[in-house]
């Protein structure tokens, strides 16, 4: 099959049993290029919502990974692992009865405690993770069985609401930062929520603990989850014939779309070339004030700043083609390279 051209994202709905390596693995062998790169890792028997990005969009991988996340995600109170989950590589660390929680903890009381997460807090990355440690993944050492101090980090919780209460079973769903692991926010409500009737040799107020059970990722920035296809959906398009690669482009959002909140500027044709050698640019540069409707936003708007902080601008050539991304210092007025797209 000969090999086309594609740039832009594909949402992928990420199955359990894979790692996001695999999905990109495999997205190489189906789409037949090596231009490939996932948006952040996605732990392999969680599911949902995986970017990956085709061809220039790669570019994109590390600002995609900056955006917000959401999920849902289902905990059982009363066993700690050492993953932080209920894996079939998990090792059980702590356990209370059901009927005990059952007994002990209210609806009320576990609603009250979620709420208490909201906003922002320090978390500690759990030992199986992908961090690195000294260059060594975090996920490495602990199959190793090797255990080292990891330091907090500030996470914020935006939004958690507690869908169900089925004890021990409690499912959430939470909208956060970036580098928030629901595995640790799990085991963190787990550990708020104490009860006094333990087996002998137990202490007063004994943590139930949790471990997460399944999670779904359902949004990562403006990429939702209805929105993706499985790894099956995107073989089978092509996999339908000549007009294979017409199919799938159907689905492979330009790369322009990852901007579409931000303004826009549009060079003149006499200056073109300093846009396209990613050159700086000034309000001469540019073409006059213009409205360009996409989505509903105005994108040609040069008059906008955020106090201080350099304002980030798609930026069009004389023809109206997305070309890069320059960021405005009010400062100075100037615009400059971010990330070219040609």
């Amino acid at each position: 099959m000969v090999q086309k051209l594609l740039n832009g994202m594909i949402i992928i709905r990420k199955e359990p049993g894979y790692t996001s390596n695999d999905v990109v693995a495999k997205l190489r062998g189906i789409l037949h290029m090596k231009k490939i790169g996932h948006t952040g890792t996605l732990d392999p028997d969680a599911e949902g919502v995986l970017p990956v990005c085709l061809g220039n969009a790669t570019k994109l991988v590390d600002l995609i990974a900056d955006r917000d996340k959401e999920y849902v995600a289902v905990m059982k109170l009363g066993v700690t692992t050492d993953t932080g989950d209920l894996s079939g590589n998990s090792s059980v660390l702590t356990e209370v009865a059901e009927t005990v929680i059952k007994s002990e903890i209210s609806e009320s009381e576990v609603r009250d405690v979620c709420q208490s997460f909201v906003g922002e807090y320090d978390q500690i990355p759990p030992m199986y993770s992908a961090l690195k440690v000294n260059g060594r993944k975090l996920c490495d050492l602990a199959r190793s069985g090797v255990t080292v101090e990891r330091k907090a980090r500030r996470v914020h919780i935006y939004e958690l609401e507690v869908r169900s209460v089925e004890l021990p079973f409690i499912t959430i769903s939470v909208r956060c930062s970036k580098g928030t692991y629901i595995r640790t926010l799990c085991e963190d409500i787990g550990n708020q929520l104490c009860v006094t009737d333990v087996p002998a040799g137990g202490n007063a107020d004994t943590a139930v603990g949790a471990a997460m059970q399944h999670l779904t990722r359902t949004r990562v920035g403006q990429f939702r989850l209805e929105d993706a296809l499985t790894l099956g959906e995107v073989e089978e398009l092509m996999s339908s014939g000549n007009d294979s690669y017409e199919r799938i482009r159907s689905h492979i959002l330009p790369v322009e779309n990852f901007f579409s909140d931000c303004p826009g500027i549009m060079t003149k044709p006499e200056t073109d070339s300093r846009l396209l050698n990613g050159n700086t640019l000034i309000a001469e540069d540019l073409a006059e004030d213009t409205v360009k409707k996409s989505g509903g936003n105005k994108m040609f708007c040069r008059d906008e700043t955020d106090g201080n902080k350099p304002v980030r601008y798609r930026a069009f050539d004389s023809t109206g083609q997305f070309r890069a991304v320059y960021l405005y210092d009010s400062s100075d007025g100037i615009y400059r390279s971010e990330k070219m797209f040609l």
